[in-house]
């Protein structure tokens, strides 16, 4: 018998505190070597100092401004014409949007050395919730590197 995978099969499921499901992709992301339970704590804690820091503002909504604030909008790829290598603005799909900002922001917390994951976890956040940051640095770059570049976006596939 054949078994035939349906898309909820294949779906994530959302997370139990805030029923979301992009909080699960931030976990899954974040952990290491299978240990689901170690980021799952991780994320909610980081969740908890930002309740605590804003607590006017639900840490859900905190968390999604601050993904959706990191998003690019438009990348550089590489396109080989003849025997030059040119940076090509792109636009960049919704998916592999969430997906960079969700690598930048982990890519930023996890550059803090020396500091508890969850503080620097919520710091980054707030900080990109803000528009400031490590993670909307390395935004601003890539936009601006496409913007330097827009000369070649003739060459675009």
């Amino acid at each position: 018998m054949v078994k035939k995978f349906t898309a909820s099969a294949t779906q994530l499921k959302p997370d139990t505190r805030y029923n979301s499901v992009l909080i699960s992709k931030f976990v899954n992301c974040l952990m290491l070597d299978g240990k689901k339970s170690v980021a799952t704590r991780v994320v909610y804690d980081a969740l908890d100092k930002i309740k605590q820091q804003v607590p006017d503002e639900e840490p859900l909504d905190v968390f999604v401004q601050a993904v959706d604030n990191v998003k690019p909008a438009i990348e550089v790829r590489s396109k080989r014409v003849g025997g030059a290598t040119y940076q090509v603005p792109t636009p960049v799909s919704p998916k592999r949007q969430q997906a960079l900002s969700i690598r930048w922001i982990l890519e930023a917390v996890r550059g803090k050395k020396g500091r508890p994951v969850a503080r620097s976890l919520s710091d980054e956040l707030l900080a990109a919730y803000r528009r400031e940051g490590v993670a909307m640095t390395k935004r601003e770059n890539v936009h601006r590197m496409a913007e330097a570049n827009k000369a070649f976006s003739h060459f675009a596939w």
